[in-house]
Parts: C-alpha cells; structure tokens; sequence
C-alpha cells in the first residue's frame, strides 16, 4: 500500500515538471518572437531613413542647380536692364583718356575712354563699345573674321611627301627655293640683300601633280596651310567676294609663316573684258581684290601664295607679274624616265610577278602621273577580279588599253607580242 502511494507521487511530480518545463519553453518562444518582430521594425525603419536620405541628397543637388540657374536669370535681368551699348570705330586719339570714335549710324564724336580700358589697346580702326547714354568707351570689341576663310585652314598635314612625287626633281627645286627656303632660312636672303620670292605658279595639263606638289610642300613645312578653290571666290552678291580674298589674307597673315593655296585660279584670275553682266564684273571685284592683297600697299609679311592652272593663256596679265608670282614653274607630262619613277611609286605596295616596269613605260607615253596610277590601280582590279593575289604582266597590258582608250584585239599587237619573248 506504501509502495503504490510512492509511485503515484513520482508521477505526479513528474506531471507538474514537465508543465514548468513547457511553460519556461513557451515564454522563451515567445520572446524571442518578441525580439524578431523588434528587429523587422528597427530594419524596415532604417531601410526607410536610408530612402529619405537619398531624397535628400537628390533635393540638395536639385536646390543647388535651381540656385545656380536663378543667379543666371538674375544676371541675365541686370544686363538687360543696363542701357544697350553702341559699336564705334576708333579715328584718332586725342591725349590720354580722349578718342573720336565714328559710331555704328554714322556720326563721329569725341568721347572719353573708361578707366576699364587700357589706351594702349586703341589704336585707329579698333572696334570699341560705346555706352548708349554717355557714349564713354567701355569695352575694346574682338575683330571680326569670316569663318569661311577659318574653314579653309588645313589642321592635319597631307600625307604626301617629295618622294611620293616621280618625274617632277626640277619642278620640287624650284618650289622649295620659293616657298620653303624662306620660310625656313630668311637670314640666307637677309645676307644676300634681297627680298625673297613671295608666291609661285604652277601651270600644266590636267593630272600631272600640281596639286600634288602643294600638298608636298604642306606636308614638309611648318607653316599654316591654307587651301582654297578659285570657284570658291565667287560669289553671288556684291563685295562678297572680294570680302573673302581679303578675310583669308588676313587671317594668312594672323597664322604667319603661312601658306594660301589657290587651285584653279583660273576661275577668278581670267583676262578682264569689257564685261556685260553683273556676274563677270563681281569676278573682276574679285581678281581686283585679290591683286591688291598680292602686291598692295600693305606688306604680306611671311605669307608665300601657290597657285595651279591647266589654262595659262587665259590668264590676266596683271597677276603673272612678278611681286606676285615671282616664279612660274610648268609641270609638263612626264617622260619615259618620269614614267618609269611614277609607276615604281605607285607599284612599291602591290605585289608584282614578272612585271616590266620599264617596257610599261615606254609603253605608256603621253600619259600623266593621274593616269599612271590609274593604270596601276586598274592592273590590281584585274588580279582581284581573277582571285589572284598578285598581278601580272598581263593585268597591266589590259590596263593599258582600257586607260589609254585602245581597243584590244583577239590577238595581241605585234609590238606586245614582242614582250612575250
């Protein structure tokens, strides 16, 4: 009876263990549940400052772009509220802080200079800005220039050498002696005593490396190049020219030592006639300006001229003279030694099979150095179109006949048959 009272009384302690046991289990689950719901808060709470951050630093930057177009505006309104300002022309200077200044609508008046602007920077012909109430000088005004003639200055340097250039070794001396040797070694004529030359002529039929040869020159010297088509110079309306003949020398002479490089001068530089149309008496404008800026009153300076014509005979005398062209260079077609120079030129990057450069030559004669290159690059086009990588002979008698017009037959022509032997 004792026995079974004992073991009833282990269970039920056991009973009210285990009860404590799952209660203690149940609130540590809970808190912990507690504790995780504590750390969603405090996350979702950071994820949301970090956003209102970011708008913030976004409002800042927006603030400082706003105040910064604001203090625009507002500089903006201050200038349009000052009194407009009028453009004048220097005349003449009268003492230190006194000018005659010709305005914009036409009077002249004696003004004050501004204690802003430094005297010495008004010199007769300055453009000045005037102030519209008092009409004191308030400003030295940048000089104009046309950006046409801005356009016609070369940046980069042609990639053409004198070694590019077969057949012309007299035509290259001369050139150099005209236009690079002064530019380069001016004590050379400072000793001599005499001026150098100031601009060459270059004359020819079509295709035999005139402009080439200005490229050359470009390319080998250090002076501002300047290139501009005869056809370019005419204009359709009055003075506008002659206006851009004088901008290009002028801005050749703000870029000395430079180079102007007139191609197809003939189209401005023509005999002058009696001319009956508005059209060839702008062109006349034109050629008159361009003499003047050539050899006028006012010194060139280091400004050489090159010019190119295939038309010599229609040429106005005027600007044959010397002081203008102090040396016309014909550049004829090349010889059977010429030939044979330009075709080595045009041929060192092709890959050749028993190719006769020198009966090539001599076959070739009356053509020009254009032509030359012509009949080399038609020798390749006839490899290419047999899927060949190298060109033979052959490719270069059948160029031969499309360049220079012959109408080839079945059979080859006895003087080619030769060259099979």
């Amino acid at each position: 009876m004792v026995f079974d009272e004992i073991l009833n009384l282990d269970k039920k302690e056991k009973k009210e263990f285990r009860e404590e046991e799952f209660k203690e289990l149940e609130d540590r689950i809970k808190k912990d549940v507690e504790d995780l719901h504590e750390k969603a808060k405090i996350a979702e709470l950071e994820s949301k400052i970090l956003k209102l951050e970011i708008e913030k630093r976004e409002l800042e930057r927006e603030n400082i772009q706003l105040s910064k177009e604001v203090e625009i505006l507002r500089r903006e309104l201050d200038r349009m509220r000052v009194p407009p300002l009028l453009v004048g022309t220097i005349v003449d200077k009268i003492g230190e802080r006194k000018a005659i200044v010709k305005s914009s609508s036409g009077p002249s008046f004696l003004v004050n200079i501004s204690h802003f602007v430094n005297p010495d920077d008004l010199t007769p012909g300055t453009r000045v800005a005037l102030n519209q109430q008092t009409l004191t000088i308030v400003d030295v005004l940048p000089e104009t220039k046309d950006y046409r003639a801005k356009a016609m200055e070369i940046e980069e340097r042609p990639n053409v050498r004198y070694e590019d250039i077969g057949g012309l070794d007299k035509q290259i001396q001369e050139i150099r002696e005209v236009v690079e040797l002064p530019l380069k070694h001016p004590e050379l004529f400072e000793k001599i005593g005499i001026e150098p030359p100031k601009g060459v002529l270059l004359y020819g039929p079509p295709g035999t490396g005139k402009t080439l040869l200005a490229k050359a020159v470009a390319r080998e010297t250090n002076a501002t190049f300047i290139r501009v088509v005869g056809s370019e110079l005419v204009k359709k309306f009055i003075g506008e020219g002659a206006s851009l003949v004088k901008d290009i020398f002028k801005l050749a002479k703000e870029k000395a030592p430079s180079i102007i490089f007139i191609d197809e001068i003939d189209a401005i530089a023509a005999k002058r006639t009696e001319a009956l149309t508005g059209g060839d008496r702008e062109v006349q404008r034109t050629l008159m300006q361009l003499l003047a800026e050539m050899d006028g009153f006012d010194p060139r300076g280091d400004v050489k001229v090159i010019a190119a014509t295939n038309r010599l005979d229609i040429l106005d005398p005027a600007i044959l003279r010397p002081g203008r062209f102090d040396r016309i260079i014909e550049v004829p077609p090349p010889d059977e030694k010429g030939r044979l120079e330009i075709l080595k030129i045009h041929t060192r990057k092709m890959n050749l099979k028993d190719v006769d450069l020198e009966k090539i030559a001599k076959l070739t004669e009356g053509c020009v150095g254009a032509e030359l290159k012509a009949i080399c690059t038609e020798a390749g086009m006839n490899a290419i179109r047999e899927l060949r990588d190298y060109v033979t002979m052959e490719d270069f008698l059948k160029a031969i006949d499309k360049v220079m017009g012959k109408k080839k037959e079945k059979k080859e022509p006895k003087h080619l048959e030769v060259l099979y032997r």
